[in-house]
């Protein structure tokens, strides 16, 4: 292992912690119907726990509905309780062989949570990058053989890289935060 080595193992996982950012903010509601919203909502089927989109079809045929057609009709009372009981606050409305969800408008309160949760996620990324940072720093010390120039040296590009990933973590995060109060 080298310095190249440690720098580029740093950006991979860095690369890793964006994308958990990515896929949390994407839950996050934005006013508009997107089945992304109900990624983290488990069905308990059969006693098997399910994620909804192995279960059914989820589309948006307008920007504030959405609709839950299962591939077993049996699957759908599950599906429905499964939403209800989430942390969404979604009100499902079964008519038989489909589910339909209409979002209600966002009020200004609920924005400002949802930006407070992207918030966190955001900081929660900062901290994984951070922790990254550390572990690849870590990792230089360790190496044999290296010089103390190549060490600063080694030490400036992880800097470099960190610095650059907390940079598109509150890119990601302004993005969000615009989508939502926008």
């Amino acid at each position: 292992m080298d310095i190249k080595d440690i720098s580029s193992g740093a950006r991979e996982r860095m690369n890793k912690a964006i994308e958990a950012l990515e896929s949390h903010l994407s839950i996050l509601r934005t006013g508009r119907a997107n089945p992304g919203i109900l990624k983290k909502v488990v069905v308990d089927y059969h006693g098997t726990p399910m994620p909804i989109d192995q279960l059914a079809n989820i589309t948006t045929p307008d920007s504030r509905t959405l609709n839950i057609q299962s591939w077993d009709r049996q699957a759908l009372p599950l599906i429905e309780r499964a939403i209800r009981d989430s942390d969404l606050g979604l009100n499902p409305n079964n008519k038989g062989d489909t589910i339909f969800i209409s979002l209600p408008m966002l009020t200004e309160e609920r924005r400002k949570d949802l930006v407070k949760n992207a918030r966190s996620y955001a900081e929660e990324a900062k901290v994984a990058v951070r922790n990254i940072r550390k572990a690849s720093l870590d990792d230089l010390k360790k190496l044999e053989g290296v010089g103390e120039d190549e060490m600063k040296r080694g030490e400036t590009e992880v800097q470099k890289v960190t610095d650059e990933y907390i940079r598109k973590v509150d890119d990601t995060t302004t993005r969000k935060e615009q989508e939502i109060l926008g």
